[in-house]
């Protein structure tokens, strides 16, 4: 299958939930992903889009125990940054209609633990579907050693056999 009828079968899919079920559908996965990061000091999450698991209690969660967040800010047609996170009142729509902080960037030593990454699909390899633009895959690439850890976020309908893959993609450790 190719990744256009990939991302096609998957915005179906998520078309048969309502914005109040997919809400409910992501209180488990983030209730699985809470005592995975429950060591990490900085974290790199993202803040959810409508048709994604959320993400937006959990993050003010995650700063409330005391961690570090930073979210991606889109800066060009190719390159996101990562901003710091201090709450809701520290973002501003920003690229693609995603909510985007407005913090400092990341310092350039900064150590990230783990990161939180979105995607259409992810099958049991660590393989994932973006969106299509590339903006995760060439941040991935760009991080630093030691390797934060790369955590898959999506719904259970979203977990496929097999994602199509060129030499671009970048596999995540674990799905949730």
């Amino acid at each position: 299958m190719l990744k256009s009828e990939l991302r096609r079968l998957i915005r179906e899919k998520k078309g048969q939930f309502t914005q109040q079920q997919l809400c409910e559908l992501s209180l488990p996965i983030v209730g699985r992903i809470k005592p995975m990061l429950k060591d990490a000091k900085t974290i790199v999450a993202y803040y959810s889009l409508p048709d994604e698991v959320d993400t937006h209690g959990f993050i003010d969660q995650l700063l409330a125990d005391g961690k570090t967040v930073y979210l991606p800010k889109v800066i060009s047609n190719e390159e996101m940054v990562l901003c710091r996170y201090t709450g809701a009142e520290s973002l501003s729509l920003g690229a693609f209609g995603i909510m985007e902080p407005v913090g400092r960037q990341i310092a350039a030593d900064e150590v990230i633990d783990a990161v939180l990454v979105p995607g259409m699909a992810f099958d049991g390899d660590g393989n994932r579907l973006g969106r299509g633009k590339g903006y995760y895959d060439r941040f991935l690439k760009s991080l630093s050693h030691p390797r934060p850890q790369l955590i898959g976020v999506c719904f259970d309908f979203q977990k496929v056999d097999m994602v199509p893959t060129a030499s671009t993609d970048v596999r995540v450790d674990v799905v949730v």
